[in-house]
């Protein structure tokens, strides 16, 4: 370990073995100058993808984002296009880091990485050993402050802009179900009663492609920065590794899945603070967004069952890397309980007709 670097929590390559510091910071300090007194690195703990660390530095601190060992980092660990994304976002939305640099050289450090500015403000997600909950009323602002960004987001006119090239809107429904149903099958390591029908429906039902948007497609409460003086306002949106321009519904779908209500399976809860009194329910957050819009409401009953799958997927992923040892996070060893939930939740959706 560099002499100059201290680290509280270990940076990890795609083996899942500790990074040299040095070459770290030999790459660094040239596109970074605030970096070049010593510096720490301490990992944030929540999360369950990207490992995501912040680098703190007499002169200013930052965040490094590296894919988790063991993943495919070809497609939604992809770190060169989430630099790629915010630097030409950066004209058109304010509520992002900064992009600072990237590599996607694996021979510096052994995992392709890149650093932004670092965000201050507050994340709304449930804590463990927390006890008191944000009131009623600041909850009503946060849940409309997240949906009013969310429709801001997927009103930015890509056309003739250089978020055009960052996506292939032409097709994407299709591309997105089948690539998701790929990605099952080749993490899948239980059996999961109601799955294959999930995706017998969600193929029979595939609707058209709407006009296209920079979509999110991870657009949760604890991927949202919001202020912390005066009313709620988003200040970032986080965790823009699977963005692209494609389907704005199909984001809205997949914001919907995230959205848990109070009377939602208890094991959809701990992951977003929506079923907490005074957030908008599902059907007024689409209420709002279709009014901010201006478009007509929409049926998303197909949009949200495939964001239910989605997120089950994603689950499952994660589940699979913990069972075949690429990490040791106990947290991960529950997960095959949420995407049974995230199917049971597309059953309903489907059996309702209508979200």
């Amino acid at each position: 370990m560099d002499d100059q670097n201290t680290t509280r929590d270990v940076m990890l390559d795609a083996r899942g073995k500790p990074v040299d510091l040095h070459a770290l910071r030999t790459w660094l300090i040239p596109r970074i100058p605030f970096l070049e007194g010593p510096w720490r690195i301490t990992r944030f703990p929540d999360g369950f993808s990207n490992l995501t660390y912040l680098i703190e530095a007499p002169e200013g601190d930052c965040v490094i984002r590296t894919p988790p060992p063991g993943a495919d980092i070809r497609s939604a660990h992809d770190m060169g296009r989430e630099y790629r994304m915010l630097t030409a976002l950066q004209p058109h939305f304010r509520q992002i880091p900064d992009p600072l640099a990237c590599c996607e050289d694996h021979d510096v450090i052994g995992i392709p990485f890149f650093v932004m500015s670092k965000v201050t403000g507050r994340i709304h997600r449930l804590r463990k050993g927390q006890e008191a909950m944000p009131d009623p009323q600041e909850m009503h602002a946060v849940s409309c402050a997240a949906v009013d960004t969310l429709a801001q987001l997927h009103t930015i006119n890509v056309q003739g802009t250089p978020l055009a090239a960052l996506g292939h809107p032409e097709g994407y429904v299709s591309r997105q179900l089948n690539g998701w149903i790929r990605r099952y099958q080749q993490s899948a390591t239980d059996e999961i009663e109601g799955i294959a029908e999930t995706e017998a429906w969600l193929l029979n039902n595939m609707p058209a492609d709407n006009s296209a948007a920079v979509i999110h497609n991870d657009f949760k409460y604890d991927n949202l920065v919001y202020t912390v003086t005066g009313e709620p306002q988003v200040a970032a949106v986080l965790d823009w590794e699977m963005s692209t321009i494609g389907d704005p519904l199909m984001d809205l779908g997949t914001t919907l899945a995230y959205w848990s209500e109070s009377g939602d399976d208890p094991a959809l809860k701990p992951y977003n603070l929506t079923w907490l009194p005074g957030n908008l329910t599902r059907s007024e957050l689409i209420d709002r967004y279709a009014a901010q819009r201006g478009i007509e409401r929409p049926n998303l009953c197909f949009y949200h069952v495939f964001g239910c799958y989605k997120i089950g997927v994603i689950v499952q992923q994660i589940y699979a890397r913990y069972k075949r040892g690429y990490s040791t996070d106990e947290r991960f060893a529950g997960l095959v309980h949420v995407l049974k939930a995230t199917i049971r939740q597309a059953e309903k959706t489907i059996r309702a007709g209508y979200t």
